[in-house]
């Protein structure tokens, strides 16, 4: 597999750009693609068998089964950060181990309804959260220690909408490539 397919077979949809200019229209956008990706993946893995389930998409890659567990996580962490940033003055955040917590039992073998069920209750919150925020709010920020970044609300807000449909398209260009229904 050349380097180019395999970059393509990881940003499906290229990666995260932050815009020039975070308009209303923009992040307006971005809570609603929040608010619909629960559905978005129901719906492309509600018939998926375990076999399926379990299939990386990409060589080297993570499973579907993964890679619902990993946007639930990935997603909490947002929603807890979203709060502190809210609640604190830029607070330095915890990051995590993704990848060590994709290897953990419950991302390996745990069915995927129960973590549905959980995005589907999270993103509510992020999306009810994220459309009552003020202008001021937009502007707090937190520290991620990884790299010492300022990240502000509203790059986050861009950055988490992106990562859903990231991996929500994993699956899709999976889905398609296997030629399942």
């Amino acid at each position: 597999m050349e380097n180019l397919d395999l970059e393509k077979l990881k940003y499906p949809i290229g990666k995260f750009n932050a815009p020039n200019e975070y308009s209303s229209e923009y992040i307006s956008d971005k809570i609603k693609e929040i608010a619909a990706l629960p559905e978005k993946l129901r719906n492309e893995t509600i018939d998926l068998n375990d076999e399926q389930l379990d299939t990386p998409y990409r060589p080297d890659g993570w499973t579907v089964r993964q890679v619902i567990h990993h946007c639930a996580e990935s997603h909490m962490n947002c929603y807890i950060r979203l709060k502190w940033a809210l609640t604190e003055n830029n607070p330095i955040i915890k990051p995590y181990d993704e990848k060590l917590w994709s290897e953990m039992p419950d991302s390996l073998s745990m069915p995927i309804a129960p973590t549905l069920s959980l995005l589907e209750g999270l993103h509510f919150r992020l999306s009810y959260i994220m459309k009552n925020l003020s202008e001021n709010d937009l502007e707090k920020s937190f520290i991620h220690p990884e790299n010492n970044s300022e990240y502000r609300i509203k790059q986050i807000i861009g950055m988490y909408a992106w990562h859903g449909n990231h991996h929500l398209a994993h699956i899709i260009n999976l889905k398609k490539y296997k030629n399942w229904k």
